[in-house]
């Protein structure tokens, strides 16, 4: 049986209900009405996220855990949790687009359709764009072939590798709503044969061999994959998500370690992307 894609949301000022709760939550998939969309679990806390008020359904659920407690509630419209509206975008090659848009690609762009539901990654952040463009050049100069996106997101990343050429791609996200929404895009746009997305700690792969390395990623996880000898066995890296002293740190390793750094992306000085590559 095939598998449905959720409905994409096609109203910008759609309100988001989310309650954040201190605990683990299981199970959340079949706990709740049509109108929840997910549960994000970070460690000991949970975001559950509905499209309607869920204050009664919620409460009912914490009641019935001991382990469970209700901290706080949010209500914004699904624009600004993502920081804007999320609207068609290009890069040199790229045409991403959300699938409720109706403006088609350009005729040399390359077509992305990527739903972010309530996960980051729709092209909003500085650092997304970064990353676009440092896999192009990845690809153009160094022809990889299989790659691993460690904290996909919505799989954006690892997708626009595969459109690219990229034939084994492995898509990591420790979020199963994270993962979820990127098997969905991934569906979307006709890649399962090149990109599987899987729930898993991306420092657990670190020595799994691939030519380029994506890691827009928590810098505490960071740190602990460029620390790994393994790292440097990959051909190219694309390393985003860094603040300034963040940044100053990956640069003092490719400089004193197996590696050179190509280019750097910046953005008022704030956010960097850089792309590296093995060797000196």
């Amino acid at each position: 049986m095939k598998q449905k894609l959720q409905k994409p949301v096609k109203k910008q000022n759609n309100n988001l209900y989310i309650y954040y709760i201190k605990g683990r939550v299981r199970d959340a998939e079949n706990r709740f009405s049509p109108s929840f969309i997910g549960n994000w679990q970070e460690e000991d806390a949970a975001f559950l996220f509905f499209y309607q008020p869920a204050d009664d359904q919620v409460a009912g659920f914490v009641d019935s855990d001991p382990e469970l407690e209700l901290v706080d509630k949010y209500s914004m419209s699904y624009a600004d949790w993502h920081g804007g509206e999320v609207l068609p975008f290009s890069t040199d090659r790229f045409w991403v687009t959300p699938p409720w848009a109706d403006q088609k690609a350009p005729q040399e762009k390359i077509p992305l359709s990527i739903d972010p539901g309530v996960v980051f990654g729709a092209g909003n952040h500085p650092t997304t764009r970064f990353c676009l463009e440092a896999i192009e050049i990845a690809c153009e100069k160094g022809s990889p072939d299989s790659v691993i996106d460690m904290g996909t997101g919505t799989g954006l990343l690892g997708l626009a590798a595969a459109a690219l050429g990229c034939s084994r791609i492995l898509a990591l996200d420790s979020n199963f709503l994270a993962v979820r929404t990127a098997r969905e895009n991934i569906k979307r746009n006709c890649l399962d044969s090149r990109v599987l997305a899987v729930q898993a700690d991306a420092r657990y792969f670190v020595e799994s061999p691939a030519d380029l390395l994506i890691a827009n990623i928590h810098f505490d996880v960071m740190q602990q994959l460029i620390a790994a000898p393994a790292f440097y066995e990959k051909k190219w890296f694309v390393l985003s998500g860094l603040l300034r002293s963040q940044a100053r740190y990956v640069e003092k390793m490719f400089y004193y370690g197996p590696g050179r750094l190509v280019q750097r992306w910046t953005d008022d000085g704030i956010w960097y992307t850089f792309l590296a590559a093995a060797g000196g």
